[in-house]
């Protein structure tokens, strides 16, 4: 053990008359309050921006390739699906699923109800794992059938505008370009679904995209968007990219966030607002351990003026103390762990937190963080704390020992 550890160590700031006791304690709890937070910022950070985007991506696609006159529109030119077109995107390896979709806008009439809505038609390719983990009642439809199905999903908050529950008759009017003579379609409610997305559930009913095609005079190799789902999300513009290259000159690519902006734009914002709370977290940790630090040389003069004369340095007599101040980061750091964590674990666990579902998108806080994100955080607050140390620790070399050892 060196010599400025193991002084570092036998400094005592528990005496009853001491200064710097309460003080210890106050950069104790800072310290951990600070880290505390900052694990349970990053970890409700990391969790919506998780939260959200798979709601996002699970309703809609990473990828879209729509014609290239189409990019505004809900309905449009078809795209022709054919063998040479499927392989070029199938070569792309970061490429894992392929389905095809078609919207339709229209209006759903009831007795005392007018309401806009489109009717999006997926095939029976289409990947349903979100819209089923998300129905409250009822099924989804069966478009994987032989037989064009007049089934349709439709979301809690238009089912309860219109009054439609499971079984109703649903009528949907579609007017056509062109055409004076609106054409109606009557459905059946098979399913309730709620995402908690505004974006989808004020919109959004799912059905057979064959009814599509028919309303479309489209043929069965015609629909309206080709959707690619990625197997690495984290390489979507990179993807869209590869793909633009790869397609004819009629296709177009969007991505999932050229097709919400607004959402993607919002969790791009929640980035910067956690490096301003990390940042200031920081600094009230710093100058509060500066703050320690610079009580407990002053109240230890009388010890640094007998190193001096036993012959001590500068700069060992300053190891001690940033020792000694490490010590108590560490210590503040230990519960600031247990702190986060707790929060952590007992919020993943039983979403003790709720949220109003309508303006955060989910009905509680979620909550996601990886054990390298914690080290970060402990490594960053540690450096950073322990850095800073070093300007205050020059005190000490302005302690004269003959006047520090009359210090009282």
């Amino acid at each position: 053990m060196n010599f400025e550890y193991f002084i570092a160590k036998r400094i005592k700031t528990g005496k009853i008359v001491s200064l710097s006791k309460p003080v210890v304690k106050i950069s104790i709890i800072s310290i951990a309050l600070g880290l505390a937070l900052m694990i349970i910022s990053v970890a409700i950070v990391i969790g919506f921006k998780d939260s959200i985007s798979k709601k996002v991506m699970g309703f809609s696609a990473h990828i879209k390739l729509v014609p290239f006159d189409n990019n505004v529109s809900t309905e449009g030119k078809p795209i022709k699906i054919d063998t040479s077109l499927i392989n070029k995107i199938h070569k792309n390896v970061n490429v894992s699923h392929i389905q095809y979709t078609a919207q339709k806008a229209g209006l759903v009439k009831t007795d005392n109800q007018i309401y806009g809505i489109i009717l999006e038609g997926v095939d029976g390719n289409y990947d349903s794992s979100f819209l089923m983990d998300n129905i409250i009642d009822g099924h989804f439809p069966d478009v994987a059938s032989s037989k064009k199905t007049n089934e349709v999903i439709i979301s809690s908050k238009i089912s309860n505008i219109l009054g439609l529950n499971l079984g109703d008759d649903v009528r949907i009017w579609f007017i056509d370009k062109g055409k004076a003579q609106a054409r109606g379609r009557k459905l059946i409610v098979s399913g309730i679904y709620n995402t908690g997305m505004e974006e989808f559930d004020n919109m959004y009913i799912i059905g057979d995209l064959r009814q599509i095609q028919k309303l479309n005079n489209w043929n069965a190799d015609e629909v309206g968007n080709i959707e690619i789902q990625l197997k690495n999300p984290e390489k979507i513009n990179q993807t869209a990219m590869e793909l633009y290259n790869a397609i004819p000159y009629n296709l177009s690519v969007t991505t999932i966030y050229n097709e919400f902006p607004q959402i993607f734009s919002w969790l791009g914002l929640l980035d910067m607002n956690v490096v301003v709370l990390l940042t200031l977290l920081i600094i009230v940790a710093t100058i509060t351990m500066i703050s320690t630090l610079l009580i407990i040389i002053i109240e230890r003069t009388n010890m640094i003026g007998l190193l001096k004369v036993l012959g001590s340095t500068n700069y060992s007599i300053r190891k001690i103390f940033i020792y000694k101040a490490s010590q108590i980061i560490f210590t503040g750091m230990l519960f600031g762990n247990i702190i986060g964590l707790l929060f952590y674990f007992l919020q993943l666990h039983t979403k003790i937190i709720s949220l109003p579902a309508e303006s955060y998108y989910v009905d509680y806080v979620p909550v996601k963080i990886s054990f390298a994100y914690v080290a970060l955080l402990n490594a960053g607050t540690f450096i950073v704390s322990v850095l800073v140390l070093i300007i205050p620790s020059f005190y000490i070399t302005r302690i004269v020992p003959a006047k520090a050892l009359r210090y009282e």
